[in-house]
């Protein structure tokens, strides 16, 4: 990593505003002079948050893409949470269709700036921590928890899931600013993270944290060793610190009553434990996350949620992570009482373009609907899931049962119907603006909910779920207990799907599915390939950036 760690040593030199979490390149200052207090530490740390937000500090120059915007494209996109509408020349395409490339821009540009952040966090650890005069360690538990999500985000991407064995290769663990040059095994790598995160933790304290929530806290720390408690299969040990986060006081406490506001809300509300904080000065347009899903303020529209999504979204009309983060886009001339059915061509070819949608005018047949093709009559019935919940399907469509969606008259893009995702902007009344939420309490509280599953602890399972529903306005009739599981066939299921609806588009799906042996079945419209993605499958890691790996020498993932 010769070449990551020489670029990394011209960051030292980073004036920065503590406020705002701004920064200002200077190359009169640089780490020694800034570290000669705790003052200095933090300047250095605000440059650690900077880095999530803009490729200024390596670059020189703003090119409109960000961190957490390429982070979300390679966590949600090869899940099957979306629909991408089209082709692209972006490389969230590569990613929705897991053409990953070692060249590609957001492979290579994640990586570094993730090093780079280790890096100056190792620069306040190996500086604060030879200090015996602290007043205040919250920095130097800051600088932990930073090295301890970046390795996170390092090693769930670019390395096979824990539960795939330990042995397995990890990502080069950087614990000190000197060079690292090899890729440690998976189940170190963890670790590492998990002593960092209990380091942050005891570094930080309640009560003293520098400001709102895009600063790491002593909850950040816990909930975040929730998550990896969760990927390392240690179910016991994600009860006790969620249980320790909660010290007495409920689940429901700890959420944010006003789920419709709160992604736009994020920054100040007390159920965000870390988010990467935009001020309005902050907001790149049609580079941020919110950009991608939503044409509001000139962003591009161009990913919808994928029909298995919205079908889950549909069982309760109510849901308010459906009325308020989805907005259909009814066709400029559509007659409310129209109706059309749209599903996928069973035709087109199982390849890498996808499956198109048609979109047939509907007209009412006692209980069902028909609709007329090629000069053949088909029809449109309902069929009952899990032997409570209804959806449409077109019957024996050229031979085929296709699974459909009825709706008035959509807007469409290539055929796709547009459904707008709004869950990242609108924050200080731009459409194209949040500040990306990296750790919630929701989370958290669902963390528990999958470990109490796993334990065999069921009822305390559907506990935690139907706090996450009950917030999301689910009337009780859709809570779930022991005795009336709505036709699951088990708690762990009706938690994968929980985890589903309440995180979507937040890139939590993809490792949720193949950390825990299942496969992605993305058989619906869109222009990812019509395939089951198996969890032995090469691709679901990410190659080594091309810039790395031919410089230091670092193994390759297999099948790059």
């Amino acid at each position: 990593m010769k070449k990551i760690i020489l670029s990394m040593t011209v960051v030292a030199g980073l004036l920065l505003s503590s406020c705002n979490l701004d920064f200002f390149p200077s190359d009169e200052l640089n780490s020694d002079v800034l570290l000669k207090d705790e003052a200095g530490a933090e300047y250095i740390m605000d440059g650690c948050y900077a880095y999530l937000k803009d490729e200024v500090e390596y670059l020189g120059y703003s090119s409109g893409n960000t961190y957490v915007r390429h982070y979300t494209q390679m966590a949600e996109f090869p899940a099957d949470n979306t629909n991408l509408s089209s082709k692209t020349t972006d490389p969230l395409y590569e990613a929705t269709a897991y053409l990953m490339t070692d060249n590609l821009k957001n492979v290579g540009t994640l990586w570094m700036v993730a090093y780079k952040a280790i890096y100056m966090s190792n620069t306040i650890i190996e500086t604060l921590g030879k200090k015996t005069d602290l007043t205040d360690t919250q920095v130097l538990g800051e600088a932990y928890y930073m090295r301890a999500l970046m390795h996170l985000h390092m090693v769930t991407l670019y390395a096979k899931p824990y539960s795939q064995g330990t042995d397995n290769l990890g990502v080069p663990l950087m614990t000190s600013t000197s060079a690292a040059s090899t890729r440690e095994p998976v189940g170190k790598v963890y670790e590492q993270i998990v002593a960092d995160l209990k380091l942050a933790a005891q570094y930080m304290v309640k009560g003293k944290e520098r400001g709102n929530a895009g600063y790491a806290s002593h909850d950040a720390a816990l909930g975040l060793l929730s998550r990896v408690y969760l990927y390392m299969g240690m179910n016991d040990e994600v009860v006790s610190t969620v249980d320790e986060m909660l010290n007495g006081a409920t689940p429901e406490s700890k959420l944010d009553p006003d789920l419709a506001n709160y992604f736009a809300n994020a920054k100040t509300s007390s159920e965000t434990l870390f988010c990467v904080a935009h001020e309005l000065t902050d907001d790149r347009g049609q580079g941020g996350i919110g950009s991608m899903y939503n044409a509001d303020g000139g962003g591009w529209g161009e990913i919808y949620p994928s029909d298995p999504l919205l079908y889950l979204y549909e069982r309760y009309p109510s849901d308010v992570r459906y009325t308020a983060f989805i907005a259909p886009q009814l066709a400029k001339n559509a007659t409310p009482a129209k109706l059309y059915v749209y599903f996928p061509d069973p035709e087109t070819p199982d390849d890498a373009s996808g499956r198109t949608d048609l979109c047939y005018a509907l007209t009412p047949s006692g209980e069902n609907y028909t609709f007329t093709a090629d000069g053949q009559t088909y029809t449109v019935e309902k069929r009952t899931v899990n032997g409570e919940y209804s959806e449409y399907y077109v019957k024996k469509y050229k031979g085929v049962d296709c699974l459909a969606r009825v709706s008035q008259q959509m807007d469409v893009r290539n055929t796709f119907p547009k459904y707008y995702v709004k869950k990242f902007g609108y924050q200080d009344g731009s459409p194209t603006l949040s500040s990306p939420v990296f750790s919630r309490w929701g989370e958290v509280i669902l963390n528990r909910a999958e470990a109490y599953a796993k334990l065999g602890q069921d009822q305390k399972a559907l506990d935690d779920v139907n706090v996450i529903r009950k917030r999301a306005g689910i009337p009780a009739e859709g809570m779930f207990s022991t005795s009336n599981m709505h036709g699951y066939a088990s708690v762990f299921d009706v938690v994968m799907d929980e985890r589903r609806l309440e995180l979507a588009f937040e890139g939590y799906r993809m490792f949720d599915v193949y950390r825990n042996g299942l496969e992605m079945d993305r058989r619906y419209p869109g222009a990812q390939p019509w395939a089951v993605v198996k969890p032995d499958y090469n691709h679901i890691q990410y190659p080594i950036p091309n810039s790395e790996w031919t410089v230091s020498g670092i193994q390759q993932n297999p099948g790059y």
